[in-house]
């Protein structure tokens, strides 16, 4: 373990800094070179290799973060089917053939266009999926043949410097990739520096704007926050709807950007959804992560912790109801629930990342529609309902980067484009969608 530790590089000023990026920028060449059979063979190679190597990483995970084991067996699971997706992208990711005898001036020529990558890449990465949300960054890297440095979050590095041993020993060059643990001066060098081609971000809207903010003229991804809201209509499955919500607050003590945070339940399933939600969140077990049984564990720190519960007892104390939880010991915070929070309360408009929603009982499906719509955030947000001619208005009228029908807005599908509006970011990713980030069209003209 202590050696595994020490394989990471240790950028301690700008200087050193300088010289990584020179280092994988030197690569870049090598790792363009590998031939698209080449790339998706590393991939699933990858891939096969977290799905035998399962265990270990969901109990490094557990270890590392505090993730309940069995929600990191399935971060596993889910790592694999993402690089083993990438793999299958990286063998039919091209481009196409354009007729250009639109007019008489362009008669008899055609176009050919491919995508090229744009240059080394900067990740840095959070520490609530510390090997599935970095393989959303290295596996489509791998797949169009752009050399990185990964900068994991502080407290994940043995689950990203496990994965890079997995990279190096499928084949991927070793010299186009590298692991780093830098602080704030020496990371901000790396993304100043202007033999990156990419920085893509994955954390805090402060920070990820910031960071954009002294990029220069790199391509910036940014995977930020939210504070996702669910509908719930009179029309819905409400038991499905109470059970899928009370898991998808709660589940890794809500330490998830699309955590569901806003719950707006119509007025005529309003009592019925709260008792069941209620009942659910009941049956919910706390304790230590590395039990099999534990649904919610502590928060990351105490900081985290002492930051949720003053937001609890500001919502409290501004006209709201606390109907379940909120006690405290240690980084251990029971998941609470606040009826009818204040709208100005920073649970209603800001990223609560811990065990804590609010409800409130709507009377309209417009009203829904307006607080859905509200605040700064963009990322995903969640409807239960069988009106598909109100999901479509929603979907015209709601600016998230994902509306998710009949379940919460935690949902995520590895292959499906990810990323957010406004505040929540800009990109996405998503194997083909970060290829096409990471890549630039270059177009040929032929005239025969």
């Amino acid at each position: 373990m202590a050696q595994m530790v020490r394989d990471q590089h240790e950028i301690v000023g700008a200087d050193e800094a300088r010289a990584l990026a020179g280092g994988i920028a030197a690569a870049a060449g090598k790792a363009a070179a590998l031939a698209s059979h080449r790339r998706a063979k590393i991939l699933a190679d990858v891939g096969d290799a977290i799905e035998r190597e399962t265990e270990a990483f969901a109990r490094l995970i557990a270890e590392e973060v505090k993730k309940p084991v069995k929600e990191a067996r399935r971060e596993a699971a889910r790592a694999v089917f993402t690089f083993r997706w990438a793999a299958e992208e990286a063998k039919r990711f091209g481009g196409e053939l354009l007729p250009l005898d639109l007019d008489a001036n362009t008669e008899g020529r055609f176009a050919l266009t491919r995508r090229v990558p744009r240059g080394p890449a900067l990740f840095i990465t959070p520490f609530n999926f510390p090997l599935n949300l970095v393989a959303h960054k290295v596996a489509p890297a791998i797949a169009v043949g752009l050399p990185f440095v990964l900068k994991p979050a502080p407290q994940a590095p043995r689950t990203a410097l496990k994965l890079a041993r997995l990279i190096k020993e499928a084949g991927w060059p070793e010299e186009a990739i590298a692991v780093v643990s830098a602080p704030v001066e020496a990371a901000e060098a790396l993304v100043r520096d202007d033999r990156f081609a990419i920085l893509s971000f994955t954390g805090s809207a402060k920070v990820g704007w910031h960071l954009k903010s002294i990029a220069g003229k790199k391509h910036v991804l940014l995977e930020l926050g939210g504070n996702a809201g669910v509908f719930v209509g009179a029309d819905a499955d409400v038991p499905w709807a109470a059970a899928r919500c009370a898991w998808g607050a709660y589940y890794y003590s809500g330490q998830v950007c699309i955590s569901v945070q806003r719950i707006l339940v119509e007025k005529p399933v309003y009592k019925e959804f709260k008792e069941l939600f209620l009942k659910n969140l009941a049956e919910l077990k706390m304790g230590d992560p590395l039990d099999d049984k534990t649904d919610i564990g502590p928060l990351i720190d105490g900081k985290s912790a002492d930051r949720v519960e003053a937001w609890i007892q500001e919502a409290v104390a501004g006209g709201g109801k606390l109907l379940a939880g909120g006690k405290r010991k240690g980084d251990m915070l029971w998941p609470a629930l606040v009826e009818n929070a204040p709208e100005s309360c920073r649970l209603s408009c800001e990223e609560a990342f811990g065990p804590v929603a609010t409800i409130e009982e709507v009377s309209s499906r417009g009203r829904a529609l307006e607080k859905l719509a509200s605040g700064s955030y963009g990322l995903q947000a969640g409807l239960f309902t069988n009106d598909l001619r109100w999901v479509v208005e929603a979907w015209n009228k709601i600016p998230v980067g994902g509306l998710i029908v009949n379940d919460i807005p935690a949902f995520r599908s590895d292959a499906m484009p990810y990323g957010g509006t406004r505040d929540s970011g800009t990109g996405r990713e998503g194997a083909r969608y970060a290829m096409e980030e990471f890549t630039e069209l270059r177009t040929l003209v032929l005239k025969p």
